[in-house]
């Protein structure tokens, strides 16, 4: 179960360079893994049934009982086998949809099969909060699908009203997941589906969760986005948003039902809402000219039947529920690839151009009327079996809750609506048209790309002639209640002749009537007002929110930083010194210095920061705050915490330099001097901050009751992390979670600096020298004889040296940076692999790395620092942040919690002994990230600006010597 959803999720990794060798070859391999996972849960379908639920559980966080817990029982595995089966049909046909030249094919396989993994683990998970992570994983990726012409503004809007609605859904959702979970005692999906909480809690989680169940669903009042996003590319639309997608809240609201159907107000909600969408959808898809809109509409329509029949909250109509979602699902696929296929051969989707297409495909337009005929409820298709057993059973509840006959009255209702523009759309896409040319056909699509409807359009045929073959499956997963008379009626195709039988057959009948009067009613009809519809009501209410988050940032952002500053340190002193004087507890004892050295380490500390707010130039202002920093790192070595001395200091410097490559292009004195009044007020705010950090710190030495858990540390790093360096083992292994965010924000950081430095490209184009070229340089360097009294003939020193103005060059410089470059390197590898157990770690060692990387530029600059380092800056802090989330995952192929660490000792004999942790692994990504930081920090900071100054001074002698 969770080998095959692993697999799946490496494959989307794995998609992009397959399909950009093999082009749109590659999509057979894709869909031939899903099948792969398709046949692996159907192998699992003889134990299932029989009443087997297999579970498998990886410890997260035990001592909050948090795990990664995955559940497949008969319900699961009929979700696992729509999600991987139609997954694998709807990518065979991308093999023949697509031209091997699209531009971005790559992209939208992986994402994709990134949306197939989050869709699997989604109906898999049991656990709610891991339930919740795969389900917003399905709204981003749908979101990168939806918009996959992203040169489209139609395709870019609709992605992200899809994007903003369901994720609006997604946050009240969680909300009701974390209520459930605390009320319950359990954040597994079955214990609290076995046990629901009650009373107003339980009720208003219950309806949080049917808030992100509906928007996903695109019921009524979320229903709009779904027809917008018909401008995804046909694939897209056949599994999202027939198959997949959609399907995910008619899940959690199938899982939901036997736990909080007798909350009040819940089913009738439910009811009420499903069926304002379906009719609502059905005329507007009656409405609609372009043959995908009216799928799309009828989609929607045909998932407020679903709630509808699911919000009956019974186990009948559950069964019901069921049977339909499957029967939708086969039926409305192939209609939407029916619809990619006419598009790509003719052009057009507008009905009122298409003719006569009926005879020129006939194999499309049988496929094509076979799903159609399903999705009418014409005998004996599996879209007939499905709505007769929906009418039947909401006909028995009702006799019980009232409110099953308005479902079975507007479910009626909304199937005459069903068959009608189920036969618009047939005759729209396949009829010949008097008045109308026969659509000539721009290219005929090749054979292959009918195999995917084909095989889903059977399904329709087969699911119906084969009801009682499926009846086991929908019996098995509404089985449990002891009530018998809850049994719902055996899923076949003819149940004799019974009032629902005469309800189907009236059904068809109006259906038909109302198609001839569309038909001949149909350029008469007014428009659609949408003025009141919801998409205009979502487009004025979002374009509110613009105006105002435009007239507050006016308001806000005055684009002073001291006036930011003044406001956020004004609220923390009020918010937290209001606290601390109407709370705060001093300690007993306070001891004014631990050691004699700190006076004056203070006083220094003191005097360069009262000093730093009267420089008058930027750089003696840096290097007088830098001096406050190298006092912290003094404090800390005095008081016996080496590692973090060491890394402050490193800090520090590194920070120190980036200031100081800032500041070149900025103005060597600071120019403007603020009045007395606005110098008094800063005092003011400083002082307030000061004074109430003090107070925080002396409150939380007062306020501490309990032993602090940091006296545990040192025997919890050695036992638990195998290693005598506590902060080491605190950073990768204790709180190995914390330093992976932090992977993250440093990733995040490197990049927006570059992309405020970066002029035109954010590839990276550093010269560079190439490992020959550098080994002929040096060779003939070693040969030549230079002359010591030439400044050009010097030999450099530096791979780059030559490129250096002779003016600017120190051979002292270049002569140190060669000998210490290589010294530091190895102390950064030194720092990297013994941190565990002394002074160091990745942080440190890869800031030593970078450190000598910095000496290499400020010697040799930027033709340097290509040199040095021929790889892209990007492409190390991705390997970082690769390397260190692959090792805290790993852990979980062995049955270990994330992170988990292992350790062996190898005897060298004379040598001593070696230690080796896996930690160290996680340890190798965190040193690639921070050198990667810098890397990069110096290419923007530093070799792109030198770029920029070179330019500027190459504008300006081209402007002098030009004639005026």
């Amino acid at each position: 179960m969770t080998s095959g959803l692993l697999a799946i999720s490496i494959l989307s990794i794995l998609a992009y360079p397959l399909i950009r060798r093999l082009g749109r070859k590659a999509f057979y391999l894709l869909a031939l893994a899903l099948a792969a996972a398709c046949v692996l849960f159907a192998v699992q379908a003889p134990a299932i049934l029989s009443g087997a639920v297999l579970v498998e559980r990886f410890e997260w966080v035990p001592q909050l009982d948090l795990a990664l817990t995955f559940r497949l029982d008969i319900v699961s595995l009929m979700f696992a086998l729509l999600v991987t089966g139609a997954g694998a049909l709807v990518l065979l046909y991308c093999t023949r949809y697509f031209d091997s030249g699209e531009a971005g094919l790559p992209r939208f396989g992986s994402v994709f099969l990134g949306f197939a993994a989050s869709m699997l683990g989604l109906v898999l998970a049991d656990d709610v909060y891991l339930l919740f992570i795969f389900w917003e994983g399905t709204t981003v990726f749908s979101f990168l699908l939806i918009g996959h012409s992203s040169k489209l503004r139609t395709s870019r809007a609709a992605a992200l009203q899809a994007l903003m609605v369901t994720t609006f859904g997604g946050l009240a959702m969680l909300v009701g997941l974390v209520l459930l979970a605390s009320a319950a005692g359990t954040s597994e999906l079955s214990g609290i589906v076995a046990d629901p909480p009650g009373g107003a809690l339980g009720a208003t989680a219950a309806f949080l969760l049917l808030a992100g169940a509906l928007s996903k669903s695109a019921i009524f009042p979320f229903h709009f986005w779904l027809p917008g996003a018909m401008a995804a590319p046909t694939p897209v639309s056949a599994y999202l948003h027939a198959a997949a997608m959609v399907k995910a809240g008619i899940y959690l609201i199938a899982r939901m039902g036997p736990a909080f159907g007798d909350v009040p107000g819940y089913r009738e909600t439910l009811v009420v809402l499903g069926a304002i969408t379906m009719i609502n959808g059905g005329i507007r898809a009656l409405r609609q000219f372009d043959i995908k809109l009216i799928v799309a509409h009828g989609t929607v329509s045909q998932l407020g039947l679903l709630v509808m029949v699911f919000g009956a909250a019974d186990p009948r109509s559950d069964f019901a529920g069921l049977a339909l979602l499957f029967a939708h699902a086969v039926a409305k696929a192939p209609l939407f690839l029916t619809v990619g296929i006419i598009d790509h051969g003719t052009g057009t989707r507008d009905l009122r151009k298409l003719s006569g297409l009926g005879r020129r495909v006939p194999a499309l337009a049988v496929i094509a009327a076979l799903a159609s005929l399903s999705m009418a409820g014409v005998p004996p298709f599996f879209g007939f079996v499905a709505k007769e057993s929906a009418l039947t059973e909401l006909l028995a509840i009702g006799q019980e809750r009232p409110i099953a006959y308005l479902a079975f009255a507007f479910t009626a209702i909304g199937s005459v609506l069903t068959v009608a523009y189920m036969g618009r759309f047939l005759w729209g896409a396949f009829g010949s048209k008097p008045g109308v040319e026969p659509t000539p056909l721009a290219h005929r699509q090749e054979a292959g790309i009918l195999v995917a409807p084909a095989v889903f359009a059977a399904f329709t045929v087969l699911g119906g002639l084969g009801a009682t073959l499926l009846d086991p499956w929908l019996q098995a997963a509404v089985a449990g209640s002891s009530d018998e008379t809850l049994a719902p009626e055996h899923f076949a195709l003819w149940h004799g002749f019974t009032p629902v039988l005469a309800v189907s057959a009236s059904i068809l009948i109006l259906g038909g009537l109302l198609l001839l009067v569309v038909r001949r009613t149909s350029p008469l009809l007014p428009p659609s007002p949408e003025r009141f519809s919801a998409s205009h009501a979502y487009w004025v209410l979002t374009h509110w929110i613009d105006e105002l988050a435009v007239r507050l940032t006016a308001i806000t952002q005055r684009g002073s930083l001291p006036f930011y500053l003044a406001v956020i340190l004004g609220v923390f002193v009020l918010a937290i010194g209001g606290t601390l004087i109407t709370t705060g507890v001093l300690p007993e004892r306070l001891e004014f210095a631990s050691s004699p050295v700190q006076i004056p380490i203070a006083i220094i500390m003191i005097l360069a920061a009262v000093f730093s707010l009267r420089a008058r130039t930027r750089f003696q202002a840096v290097v007088l705050v830098g001096v406050t920093g190298y006092g912290m790192a003094a404090i800390f070595a005095l008081h016996g915490a080496p590692d973090l001395a060491l890394t402050q200091a490193l800090v520090e410097t590194v920070t120190l330099i980036a200031f100081i490559l800032v500041i070149r292009r900025l103005p060597q004195r600071i120019g403007s001097v603020p009045a007395p009044r606005v110098r008094w007020m800063r005092a003011v705010i400083g002082a307030a901050v000061g004074l109430v950090l003090g107070g925080v710190a002396l409150v939380s030495l007062g306020a501490r009751v309990a032993e602090p858990i940091s006296l545990q540390l040192p025997e919890l790093a050695y036992t638990g992390g195998h290693g005598k360096n506590v902060v080491n083992v605190m950073l990768v292994d204790i709180r190995g979670w914390d330093t992976m965010g932090e992977l993250s924000v440093i990733l995040a950081a490197a990049t927006g600096v570059a992309s405020l430095v970066f002029l035109r490209t954010r590839v990276d184009n550093r010269p560079k020298l190439s490992r020959k070229a550098a080994r002929s340089q040096v060779r003939e360097h070693l040969l030549k004889v230079a002359d010591p009294n030439d400044a050009t003939q010097r030999v450099s020193w530096l791979l780059a040296g030559r490129h250096l103005d002779p003016a600017r060059r120190s051979i002292l410089l270049e002569v140190v940076v060669r000998l210490i470059f290589h010294a530091l390197m190895l102390l950064s590898l030194y720092l990297l692999l013994t941190g565990h157990n002394t002074p160091g770690g990745g942080f440190a060692g890869g800031l030593v790395a970078g450190l000598a990387l910095v000496a290499r530029y400020l010697a040799g600059g930027r033709y340097e620092l290509g040199a040095t380092v021929p790889l892209d800056a990007g492409r190390i802090l991705g390997t970082g942040l690769a390397v260190a989330v692959t090792m805290a995952f790993l852990p979980l192929l062995f049955g270990q919690s994330a992170l988990a660490s292992a350790w062996f000792d190898l005897d060298l004999g004379p040598f001593g002994e070696l230690s080796f942790v896996t930690s160290t692994l996680f340890d190798i990504g965190v040193y690639l990230v921070v050198f990667g930081l810098i890397l990069d920090v110096l290419r923007s900071l530093g070799a792109e600006i030198d770029e920029h100054e070179e330019e500027d001074a190459e504008t300006a002698l081209e402007e002098e010597v030009s004639p005026r």
